[in-house]
């Protein structure tokens, strides 16, 4: 559209009288330079969809097949820069998540033991493992079945005990 505009004023300084017949036939002339274009663009998302590939050389192809690669490559790097840093996000509020487990264990029990705040969380239904020091280390989250009450009868009577 850039291109239309500098072409109009370039013609529009040339000509300081404004020849309506002229200014018409210069925008038939634009026209066409877009239909043309339009056609080409259609064209080669057409060939790279892999639609109308008869009539290319071997070349062709190959040229083809090149950009699309290069196309793959670089959706392939922005996704895995979106997961990483998608990630990288996860660990880091794994980690605040992790701090506030632990200040609210110390605030709950009382203590500033820090062997005993860690072996603590062990007995927690929903482990965090992983992370630490190292951000790129990734979180595994384990789901551990609460203890189950076991239910005896006694001479008729049911009493549960752990």
């Amino acid at each position: 559209m850039k291109s239309v505009i500098e072409r109009y004023n370039i013609c529009k300084e040339d000509q300081q009288v404004t020849d309506p017949e002229s200014e018409v036939k210069f925008w038939q002339r634009e026209a066409d330079i877009l239909r043309q274009e339009l056609q080409n663009l259609q064209e080669n998302h057409r060939q790279l969809m892999g639609e109308q590939l008869y009539g290319l050389s071997i070349r062709n192809l190959q040229d083809l097949e090149n950009q699309l690669e290069l196309s793959l490559q670089g959706v392939r790097m922005k996704k895995e820069k979106i997961l990483t840093d998608e990630i990288q996000e996860l660990n880091r509020k794994g980690n605040i998540i992790h701090q506030e487990n632990v200040e609210l264990y110390k605030k709950v029990y009382g203590t500033t033991d820090t062997t005993t705040i860690k072996h603590a969380f062990v007995q927690f239904p929903y482990g965090v493992r992983g992370g630490g020091e190292y951000p790129q280390t990734l979180f595994q989250l384990q789901l551990c079945q609460p203890e189950q009450e076991q239910y005896c009868e006694t001479s008729g009577s049911a009493s549960a005990t752990k």
